[in-house]
């Protein structure tokens, strides 16, 4: 099975990625070793209170430096996804642009930073953190975040936290490039997104899953699992992620475990039966 995806927009993506969340001044190192075990997308954001993206950044330019001579690894090789956070989800000592600008004008300062933190001149992903309210300044954000893409400093756009389907439709009528990812927290409380995950599947829209392990300790020890972990010598881990990526889910892992990052990418070395599959879609 092919470990990448081609999206809408021709852009080829991993069907996993390493989330950086939460990772503060270990960034830097556990993105240096998920890279060298073989990842080869990494999910950040402009937003100091939950991500450093300059520690991306320099683990990112160190090792395309020292790999790169060789032709081992090069900038395009990589799927560097970051975000545009709104001001809501920004702590306020630390916002990465002008609070008082207008919305579109955030949008730029917010690109323009994660360009110097991530040491690159492209993004292959823009995500909107998440949906604003107001739905004139939600549209005046995208149509900047379309301009970037417009100005190839962006390769395909998305957006995160959008659990409304109502929200993705109306985005996706209202947008001249409507997004290629949507991006969401993975659990119970929102019946798994199975709505917008069927509106993602009819328009080719790549659907991202985080909290995916965590927010799901009662489907790891499900007999289901458990007796599929069994059959297949795997981790119930290993399971769920190979069943997400054999239905076009693609899952962030954010562990800081140099075995689980190996075992993550290890899925792609077994494959679940239809009638395995059935047995996991009644869990979802």
């Amino acid at each position: 099975m092919d470990t990448f995806f081609t999206s809408t927009e021709g852009i080829r993506s991993p069907r996993i990625l390493y989330g950086t969340a939460w990772k503060k001044e270990g960034t830097e190192s556990l993105v240096r070793t998920a890279i060298l075990q073989g990842y080869r997308g990494i999910d950040t954001a402009c937003q100091p209170k939950h991500y450093n993206e300059s520690g991306v950044g320099t683990a990112v330019s160190a090792l395309l430096e020292e790999e790169g001579s060789d032709g081992t690894l090069a900038r395009e090789n990589l799927y560097l996804q970051t975000k545009f956070t709104p001001l809501s989800g920004q702590d306020p000592a630390r916002i990465p642009y002008d609070p008082n600008a207008p919305p579109g004008e955030q949008v730029r300062q917010s690109f323009a930073v994660s360009l110097r933190n991530l040491r690159t001149d492209y993004l292959d992903c823009l995500i909107l953190h998440s949906p604003l309210p107001d739905a004139v300044q939600n549209l005046e954000v995208w149509r900047t975040m379309e301009s970037l893409v417009h100005a190839r400093g962006v390769k395909q756009l998305g957006v995160s936290n959008c659990y409304q389907l109502e929200q993705l439709q109306a985005l996706c009528e209202s947008a001249y490039l409507k997004p290629a990812v949507v991006q969401n927290r993975f659990y119970a409380n929102t019946r798994y997104d199975r709505e917008i995950r069927a509106y993602c599947r009819q328009h080719g829209i790549i659907y991202q899953s985080f909290w995916t392990l965590t927010a799901n300790p009662q489907v790891l020890t499900h007999r289901t699992v458990r007796e599929l972990a069994a059959r297949h010598g795997r981790t119930p881990a290993q399971i769920l992620f190979r069943y997400l990526t054999q239905i076009d889910i693609v899952p962030l892992t954010g562990t800081r475990s140099e075995t689980h990052m190996r075992e993550d990418l290890a899925i792609f070395e077994f494959e679940l039966a239809e009638f395995e599959r059935a047995a996991m879609d009644a869990l979802f």
